[in-house]
């Protein structure tokens, strides 16, 4: 379609008018970027506790944050054809200002729910998370995420000779510097509720300057007439998009999610559950896009089949290898492997990109796929699932996509030749991601006893030894690592186990700590197979705090497997939903537990839940404690030294404290590492104790005390 001339077709006035334009969708387009980016793992962070810690809260935060990003890709698609725009946009942005306004008074932040918005023991946990997501930054989140495609959309109507796609990569690159600056800047300088109110200033800024854009818009069609996405010629919009193209759309975008979700999981699983192992894959994952969506230039097919074959290798060995390498050398294996695919993914989005005029379509489907993606990893996957599979079953279908779309769409003869020429790299790398699959499934279906996965994780049973055998066990596994066991024969089975043996640190605690004339009362933050009931006697009561049901129900005897529970001569009180809440809700209700020895076994395989060691949770603790109580924190951990965040806890609340390092028999139990705290010195001064402690004089921690709003995991990696 041939335009007529017009007077600001003048080269300079036109140049001019272009880059005014540009400034604004520049800047409008940076800060949307910015502020959505900024505040996933600032709300994410902010909830946390409320749910356990546990990894799967963060796959759930963005799987609600993905719904909304597709919805609100799907709002910006229809208001470009609504000729009421701008009053629309306008109403929805003084809404969510007025909402941020009430809950500011009500809240400590506009965007961070108040206490009283905590979950109940019995709640669900997904819908709990959509529910808070929703109220708190629900709208909010919605107008950012339609801001880009719209801009665009703006864009490629005003300047319809320049290429809008460049303006995507600049929200892509908003979006790294808000991920880089959160953990690095935001969250070591400010408390949480400063990061709110501080976001919600900056919100406020983007909402002028949204409402601005939208009435601009208004002014340029009803100036220069319908746009050209209400009535198109079929020319300017260039061809229409086969089936294939949205079925291909969506798969490798939501193949890319799926990978960003299962690696986050993968790691943080591990680890800890803590923002910057949650944006490390998220700054891969949208650097992936920066760089496919900057031009074909950062792209090359052959290139990044040879580096994600790499990768895929070092992927098998490493899940092969697994506790065996450091934490370190992991994430690094992890986070190519993820940065590889991510390029396969992104670069073969770019390469099947449509016309400019087609482009809300065409982010509206990268979304859907996003979105899709995010169902699957925390819908689908939990159900269908015994284990963590996704991770490696993504990788499978990453390879089939990059072969559908190298074979199916070349992008020149010569690549043609290259691939018939060898065939073996793709079929070699397809087999060996099959073959690793394969044998991730059998190892979790066939050696073991039985597997149970839900939202706090992958829980299962496994059998050594052979029956009637007095070595025959069952354990209760987490991830990688053991949780408890138990021996089947009867002479044996009402032994302590493992990391809880009578010369562990919790064992020590429970042996010498004088018997009140009415029995003890014990907590235990953390159920596993219920291994420290066996030093119960009549008259004891132990209270044990779990938030995981599939744990409980396998302690408390279904299957047939583990009996510590029944067995115990004490009174056993299980507590479910996450231990510090239950502990707040009981100070609430007038009810401190005045325990004697209070035990601190929380860890889910090598992760730690950092809202159970900080100046907050221990001041909870000891509010729970008798004055001369004992409470006992297991800190063993295959890729973090915890002592010294514990001995700066216990040099904050003034508590005397010992190291119990017991090396294990390595028939019964393992090695096991303990810190034992008190306010009465006396209590951690008896000879069975002091025999097995590790000496500590002169010990200095050097690191920060660890609260709500700060935590350093750097410090403590080994």
């Amino acid at each position: 379609m041939i335009n007529p001339p017009r007077v600001d077709s003048l080269p300079s006035f036109q140049s001019c008018k272009y880059n005014q334009a540009m400034t604004y969708y520049a800047v409008s387009i940076f800060i949307s970027a910015f502020l959505l980016f900024q505040v996933e793992p600032m709300i994410a962070r902010a909830i946390l506790p409320w749910f356990g810690g546990t990894p799967a809260v963060w796959s759930t935060v963005m799987l609600f944050f993905q719904v909304l990003l597709t919805g609100g890709y799907a709002y910006a698609a229809w208001l470009n054809r609504w000729p009421r725009r701008a009053a629309v946009h306008g109403i929805l942005l003084g809404l969510s200002l007025g909402l941020m306004l009430v809950l500011g008074l009500l809240w400590k932040s506009p965007i961070t729910p108040g206490a009283g918005w905590k979950p109940g023991a019995d709640a669900l946990p997904v819908w709990e998370i959509f529910k808070l997501l929703a109220i708190s930054v629900g709208l909010p989140f919605f107008l950012l995420s339609s801001n880009s495609p719209l801009v665009q959309a703006w864009f490629a109507r005003d300047f319809p000779e320049r290429t809008a796609y460049r303006l995507y990569a600049l929200s892509n690159v908003g979006s790294l510097i808000a991920l880089v600056t959160y953990p690095a800047l935001v969250e070591p300088a400010l408390t949480l509720a400063w990061q709110g109110r501080v976001w919600s200033l900056g919100y406020a800024l983007f909402a002028g300057l949204a409402a601005y854009g939208a009435v601009k818009s208004l002014r340029a069609t009803r100036a220069s007439g319908p746009a050209p996405d209400r009535e198109p010629a079929a020319a300017d919009r260039g061809p229409r998009p086969r089936p294939r193209d949205y079925i291909l759309w969506i798969a490798l975008a939501a193949t890319a999610s799926i990978l960003l979700l299962a690696t986050t999981s993968h790691i943080t699983q591990e680890v800890a559950v803590i923002p910057f192992l949650w944006i490390l894959p998220l700054t891969i994952y949208l650097l992936s896009f920066v760089l496919a969506f900057s031009g074909e230039r950062w792209y090359s097919r052959q290139w990044f089949l040879a580096l994600f074959f790499a990768a895929t290798l070092l992927y098998a060995w490493a899940m092969v290898r697994g506790d065996r390498l450091s934490i370190l050398l992991q994430v690094g294996i992890f986070s190519l492997m993820l940065f590889a695919a991510c390029m396969v993914c992104h670069g073969e989005l770019y390469r099947l990109r449509p016309h400019p005029a087609r482009l809300t379509t065409f982010y509206l489907m990268v979304s859907v796929g996003g979105a899709v993606g995010g169902i699957l990893v925390n819908f689908v996957a939990p159900y269908v699932f015994k284990g963590f599979w996704e991770l490696s079953l993504g990788v499978v279908l990453c390879w089939l996509l990059f072969l559908i779309v190298t074979v199916a769409a070349p992008a020149s003869r010569r690549l043609r030749m290259a691939f018939i020429i060898n065939p073996v790299l793709l079929l070699s790398a397809l087999t060996i991601s099959v073959v690793q699959s394969a044998q991730v499934i059998h190892s979790d279906t066939v050696n073991f006893l039985g597997s149970w996965r839900n939202f706090y994780g992958v829980v299962r049973v496994q059998e050594l030894g052979v029956e009637g055998w007095q070595t025959h066990t069952y354990s209760l596994v987490h991830g990688i690592t053991v949780h408890g066991t138990q021996f089947m024969d009867e002479s044996k089975r009402d032994i302590p186990t493992m990391y809880y043996g009578p010369d562990s640190g919790a064992g020590l605690a429970l042996q010498n700590y004088p018997r009140p004339a009415g029995g003890m009362r014990v907590g235990v933050l953390g159920l596993g197979i219920g291994t420290l009931s066996a030093y119960g006697q009549p008259g004891d009561v132990y209270r044990f705090y779990e938030i995981n049901p599939a744990v409980i129900r396998l302690a408390e005897g279904e299957g047939g497997y583990f009996t510590f529970l029944q067995d115990s001569a004490a009174e056993i009180e299980i507590v479910p939903g996450d231990a510090r809440l239950s502990l707040e809700r009981e100070l609430a209700d007038g009810q401190p537990q005045n325990y004697d020895v209070l035990v601190l076994d929380v860890f889910s395989s090598d992760s730690i839940p950092v809202h159970l060691l900080d100046k907050e949770s221990f001041d909870l603790y000891l509010q729970h404690l008798k004055p001369d109580g004992v409470l006992a924190v297991h800190i063993t951990n295959r890729h973090l030294d915890l002592a010294p965040v514990i001995w700066t806890l216990a040099d904050h609340f003034g508590l005397s404290r010992v190291l119990v390092d017991d090396p294990g028999d390595y028939g019964t139990t393992s090695r096991s590492i303990w810190m034992l705290l008190s306010r009465d010195p006396s209590r951690l001064e008896v000879p069975a104790i002091q025999s097995r402690a590790k000496p500590m004089d002169g010990y200095v921690s050097g690191i920060r005390l660890w609260t709500d709003d700060y935590s350093n995991l750097f410090q403590i990696l080994k």
